[in-house]
């Protein structure tokens, strides 16, 4: 069967059905809409964030980094996104990059750890 159909609809239909099929934990699934979503409003931060977070979870990790750098190219503050990539190169075995970004992370975030 083909799953297409989900591709189609307004950015806004599509970004909510994205958003049930990865809180339904199918995470190829919203990665697909996504994918196009993103293509279409590159400048949005959040579809390109819910891929990332989709990609993670699906295991693809190099595409999650690529994501997730592509929105800290676009907002550097997102803490997120920083927060994300830092786990995102733990999985991947690349502790020391992942040290700077989740030290980012949390200072970003506000959370500089026991005073």
């Amino acid at each position: 069967m083909s799953d297409s159909y989900y591709e189609f609809g307004t950015a806004a239909e599509r970004w909510e059905r994205a958003g049930f099929f990865f809180d339904a934990k199918e995470y190829g699934t919203a990665a697909r809409i996504l994918g196009g979503l993103v293509a279409e409003v590159p400048e949005q931060v959040a579809p390109r964030l819910l891929l990332a977070r989709a990609y993670y979870h699906s295991a693809s990790l190099g595409r999650a980094e690529t994501e997730l750098r592509a929105v800290l190219e676009r907002d550097p503050v997102e803490h997120y996104a920083r927060l994300m990539l830092g786990r995102t190169l733990e999985r991947q075995g690349r502790q020391a990059e992942a040290d700077t970004q989740l030290r980012l992370a949390a200072a970003l975030s506000g959370d500089l750890g026991p005073a």
